[in-house]
């Protein structure tokens, strides 16, 4: 179920209104069938393979807590481990290793005889996958006591506001609060209602009118050339950003109206003056699964520089395979490697030159640098994000300044939301959003910027349905 549907305007209040009214030991229940209904609106089928890795997931927590072997630990969390990586290699990975294996034995002039398979893959899976993970190995290192109810641990995977597009919660955090007796709490559930509004017009209003301007030069990029492709580059590093963290701001709202406080996930990461700080503000729940789960258990920086930089580029095409099961996704993560080694060789004390060091400077070329990297992650192939950044840099017609991808209103639109945008997230940075800041205002402007938003939505909205980015991992 889509976040920007009439379905879950319908399902949202439903579910929020019968959990209050519900006893507290009947809750969890009414959430978990929610949750699953909410899932099987996508695809009804998919709901086995959840079913089947909370299972395992479930016993082998049990068993890894009461078995005071440590080698038998381990085994039942690979188990464990196996049967998340297994489902998420089979239908995210497996057409994409089999295709370059093929290429290989071309090579020799032999053919490949495995064939592919025609599946599609879960929404989330890599989401709830990690999720699940999250929770045996906390298991494992004994942070986090095996879980016991059943339905309890089935929640914890399946809550619906974070299920397809995290954030990807860690156990600690959700499960105890389940147990928790959750009480209506007006002044909590309108901020709530407020961040989601806030994430519905970043994602309509922002994300999904920027999509018209960037779709027709990432799908045909040699019919672009100089100024256009630039804008399209800039827009689509807003427009991913919008639409993902519209994505949080719903998630996180629509938790808040029950009670239910999820982690963060943006934290302002386009005001970043480094690589190293826009990856502790942008998809913070994964960065933060990274490092834990994989940079800490390498070594991190705890091992001689030569390892240490092995084990961030590792991390980063990991997380770039995480994304997709393409090399446009692997470059990007590698990117992102590669200028944090760079800057970790070449950039570790302040610059000789004083107007170098300038703060804004740094946050513009971080910028710059991100959004070369976008490239890579929005172009269907690796030979189209390097024809993009080539007419980026092309301006031999004359026309070149001219946008030529959506009308004059169109690009008003994108450009208003934009400077709207940036303007609420440098006045109320700790929130980035325009509710916070308007709350401590007179009455009067609170209500005026309240009905700029909401009509904002109601006519700049694009309510095509469009689904989420993030949805596709």
């Amino acid at each position: 179920m889509l976040f920007n549907s009439i379905q879950f305007l319908v399902f949202f209040p439903v579910v929020t209104i019968v959990y209050f009214m519900l006893a507290h030991r009947l809750r969890w229940a009414w959430l978990l069938a929610a949750s699953c209904y909410f899932y099987m609106v996508f695809k009804p089928i998919y709901i086995l393979i959840l079913a089947f890795t909370i299972v395992i997931d479930y016993f082998a927590g049990i068993y890894i807590e009461k078995t005071p072997q440590k080698h038998l630990k381990k085994r039942y969390l690979i188990a464990s481990l196996i049967a998340n990586i297994g489902f998420l290699a089979v239908f995210k990975y497996y057409n994409f290793f089999n295709l370059n294996f093929s290429f290989f034995l071309a090579q020799f002039n032999i053919k490949n005889t495995i064939p592919a398979l025609d599946i599609l893959l879960p929404i989330g899976l890599s989401f709830h996958t990690f999720q699940a993970m999250s929770y045996t190995i906390e298991v494992y290192k004994g942070t986090q006591k095996a879980e016991r109810h059943f339905g309890i641990y089935a929640l914890y995977v399946l809550f619906y506001p974070q299920l397809v597009a995290g954030p990807i919660e860690r156990p600690q955090n959700v499960l105890p609060q389940f147990y928790k007796k959750q009480t209506f709490v007006y002044h909590s559930a309108v901020l709530g209602l407020q961040r989601m509004v806030w994430g519905i017009f970043k994602k309509v209003v922002i994300a999904d009118n920027l999509a018209q301007y960037v779709n027709p030069v990432f799908e045909q990029p040699a019919h672009y050339q100089g100024i256009a492709v630039i804008i399209a580059i800039v827009f689509f590093a807003f427009q991913i950003y919008c639409d993902f963290s519209g994505y949080s701001d719903i998630a996180l709202g629509a938790a808040q109206v029950m009670g239910f406080r999820l982690m963060e996930n943006f934290r302002l990461p386009y005001f970043s003056a480094s690589i190293s700080e826009f990856w502790s503000r942008w998809h913070i729940s994964l960065s933060t699964w990274f490092r834990d789960y994989l940079y800490i258990p390498l070594g991190g920086n705890r091992v001689g520089k030569p390892r240490w930089y092995f084990n961030l580029m590792l991390v980063f095409l990991v997380s770039g395979l995480w994304h997709g099961a393409n090399y446009t996704y692997l470059i990007w993560g590698g990117l992102h490697g590669f200028y944090l080694v760079f800057g970790l060789l070449f950039l570790k004390n302040k610059l000789p030159i004083k107007i170098l060091n300038n703060k804004y400077l740094h946050i513009a070329v971080t910028f710059f640098l991100v959004c070369v990297a976008w490239v890579f992650f929005r172009a269907k192939s690796v030979a189209d994000a390097l024809t993009i950044l080539e007419q980026a840099t092309n301006f031999s017609s004359p026309t070149s300044w001219r946008y030529l991808v959506v009308s004059a209103a169109q690009l008003k639109v994108c450009v208003v939301a934009l400077v709207a945008l940036i303007a609420v997230e440098n006045i109320e940075p700790t929130h980035g959003n325009a509710f916070y800041w308007l709350q401590n205002r007179p009455l009067w402007l609170r209500y005026v910027g309240y009905s700029i938003i909401l009509l904002s939505i109601l006519f700049l909205g694009q309510f095509g349905l469009t689904e989420f980015i993030y949805f596709q991992f």
